[in-house]
């Protein structure tokens, strides 16, 4: 009788548990934007049109209202647990200052159409009238004090230059209607942090916006210093789109620099400094022969690079190719990737959590938090609206939607690489999964990162894929994307110090040494393949060593990952399959083995995941024996992988310093 009424109760709770799990989900669900009356006719691919983006503006407007009840309460939101700030009470004014300064973003877009917008039972323009006056009221907790003389650049700086920039593009509503006295304290105080020192980065942009707002209405600047910062701006440009963020490459040159100079050209420079305007809009104009290769075939970003909890601020320059007014621009294309963007997070139901986008990609992912980061820092994202700003009649809002390249050049049993030469960076577009991929800078100290993202998993990747989101590092050796080597304090530790020597007959070539032993060191090489990724990689270092390599890692969803193992031309072949992609791993040459790692806490997009390891615990390099050849290939759920696409390639033979391998038929040469 006991163990009946046990047997009750256990499956009791369990369907309570269920019950509530599927309640939960079903909450999560029903707070995802939703798309009215979508219009498949302009927009056959997201059913988005410039209304739609006006709705999703409003969406997450509406969230951070919902801590706002009065013209007194601030943007301040529940904390995520973790590193991002504030860890003490000093760091609340800022936080406070970043929910202010990146919301505003959201509400000055879409009170230039409806001045009278009313949220939460609050007048918004109101509201954000009077929250910018707070910031010279000494009485308000939220004053913020004025630069001293000797002080260096801080987060504040940011936070007004990103004020300014919607008191630029909205002054009617949010600026003139401000009391004289008001005005001048609040060009006193951001005219101390505009015209003062900056970062040797995007930062200098802050200081232009704070300098060319106070010139544009009539106030004494410092207009050497606009200059000086605005020709440092010009020098960090490195062809084809690409800024350098010193040191990287990644979004801040779009959502930074490139939106920036289209922004600032427009309400700004074109009138006072033409001859700087035409030179950001001339680099401006680059980005569009190989940005939205970035993008996947269904618009989606890649996660790379620090600061992914801004997400859709990645697609913020694309509108702004509409003041160009250019037939070559496939405007249509450009409004598919955006839109497919917004969807790729809005409609995630892990994306909001407490009425507010989380710290991570799409849930709360504490491994791509930066420090410099708070809960309102998120809306930074809010810069994919200012597109909101061209008129209904622009192009891109006009254009019907296609795919562009994918649809009109790319064919499936094909692979396209598209090299930089300055940046170095190397887009690859696999049509037959409609991924993208990056290759990019990466040589950061993890003892010179006192931020702690420039030497992590946000850059030391060997790729970045659109369809396969970076799973960090785990204690144990668990690598996706990356090689492990055990250092001298026994810890696996992964590949950072990378030095890029040369892109050559489809082949991506870099060294790299381990940061803790430069007698550790690899010569790379990456062939991207119509479905996946050949290694060929040399194994230079001076001593034993033990290594791993990861494949991508896959996330479980609706159901558990399975795991198949094939033999084939006396290769094994190791595959698991989430409901959604294969991925497969064959060592050619070098390993000793493979296995299928369990994760947990470690991937973006669930808390277990799997991936494919293959591991040397014993190498010692000789001339025979130095070479690693390894296959890296995906595909699918639901098509099973035919023997001839999981070993697509004949004779491997290494030689000194070069190999030679057959790939479907072709002869390549590695030489490193």
């Amino acid at each position: 009788m006991k163990k009946i009424f046990l047997a009750i109760a256990v499956f009791c709770s369990g369907t309570v548990l269920f019950a509530q799990q599927k309640n939960q989900n079903s909450s999560k669900e029903a707070s995802v934007f939703q798309i009215k009356n979508p219009d498949t006719s302009l927009s056959p691919y997201t059913g988005m049109t410039k209304q739609h983006w006006r709705d999703a503006a409003l969406y997450l407007l509406e969230g951070a209202f919902s801590y706002i009840h009065t013209l007194d309460d601030t943007m301040k939101f529940p904390k995520q647990p973790g590193k991002s700030y504030p860890q003490d009470e000093k760091k609340v004014p800022i936080e406070k200052l970043e929910g202010l300064s990146r919301t505003l973003f959201i509400a000055s877009v879409l009170l230039n159409e409806n001045p009278g917008l009313v949220v939460n039972n609050i007048n918004v323009g109101d509201y954000y009238r009077h929250q910018i006056c707070k910031l010279v009221d000494s009485s308000s907790a939220t004053f913020i004090v004025p630069r001293t003389k000797n002080s260096g650049p801080n987060q504040i700086l940011v936070e007004y230059g990103a004020i300014c920039m919607s008191l630029m593009t909205n002054p009617k509503l949010l600026w003139d209607p401000l009391p004289q006295d008001k005005k001048d304290a609040l060009a006193k105080s951001m005219l101390s942090y505009g015209d003062g020192p900056t970062v040797a980065s995007n930062w200098k942009f802050f200081n232009i916006f704070v300098l060319s707002f106070f010139k544009d209405q009539g106030y004494q600047v410092n207009e050497n210093l606009l200059v000086d910062y605005l020709q440092k701006c010009l020098a960090d440009y490195r062809g084809e789109g690409w800024y350098n963020d010193n040191p990287a490459y990644d979004y801040y040159s779009m959502w930074g620099y490139q939106l920036y100079g289209a922004l600032w050209s427009e309400y700004f420079g074109n009138k006072y400094y033409p001859e700087y305007a035409a030179k950001f809009r001339s680099n401006f104009k680059d980005l569009n022969l190989n940005y939205p290769l970035l993008f996947s075939r269904d618009g989606k970003m890649i996660m790379y690079g620090r600061s992914n909890s801004y997400r859709i601020a990645s697609i913020s320059a694309f509108p702004f190719m509409g003041l160009e007014q250019d037939a070559r621009i496939n405007y249509g294309w450009l409004r598919r990737i955006s839109s497919g963007v917004l969807k790729q997070f809005l409609q995630h139901p892990d994306f909001l959590r407490d009425n507010v986008p989380t710290l991570g990609f799409y849930g709360p992912f504490e491994p791509t938090v930066q420090i410099y980061s708070c809960r309102g820092s998120v809306y930074w994202m809010g810069k994919a609206f200012l597109g909101l700003l061209l008129p209904d009649d622009n192009p891109f809002w006009t254009a019907k939607e296609n795919e562009g390249d994918w649809e009109t050049k790319f064919k499936k049993d094909k692979v396209y690489n598209n090299f930089q030469e300055e940046s170095k960076i190397c887009i690859t577009d696999y049509p037959e999964i409609g991924a993208s991929e990056i290759r990019a800078w990466c040589s950061e100290k993890a003892k010179n990162d006192w931020q702690g993202f420039r030497s992590s998993e946000n850059y030391n990747r060997l790729a970045y894929n659109s369809a396969f989101p970076w799973q960090a590092d785990g204690k144990n050796g668990e690598v996706a994307m990356n090689y492990v080597f055990k250092n001298k304090n026994q810890e696996w530790e992964p590949l950072r110090l990378y030095q890029f020597k040369k892109f050559e007959n489809g082949i991506y070539y870099r060294d790299a040494i381990l940061e803790t032993d430069e007698s550790i060191k690899m010569n790379l090489a990456d062939i991207p393949l119509a479905n996946g990724i050949l290694r060929i990689d040399r194994n230079i270092s001076t001593k034993e060593v033990s290594m791993r390599l990861g494949h991508y890692a896959l996330p479980q969803l609706d159901k558990e990952i399975t795991t198949e193992s094939r033999k084939i031309k006396g290769h094994i072949a190791t595959i698991i399959d989430n409901g959604k992609y294969q991925l497969a791993m064959i060592p050619l040459l070098g390993w000793d083995s493979s296995e299928v790692i369990s994760s947990t806490g470690l991937h973006p997009e669930s808390n277990s995941s799997k991936g494919i390891n293959v591991a040397d615990l014993s190498s010692i390099t000789t001339n025979e024996s130095n070479v690693y050849a390894t296959l890296m290939l995906w595909k699918q759920s639901g098509k099973r992988f035919a023997n001839k696409e999981l070993i697509p390639i004949g004779k491997i033979k290494p030689s000194g310093k070069a190999v030679e391998v057959e790939i479907d038929g072709e002869t390549k040469v590695i030489e490193w």
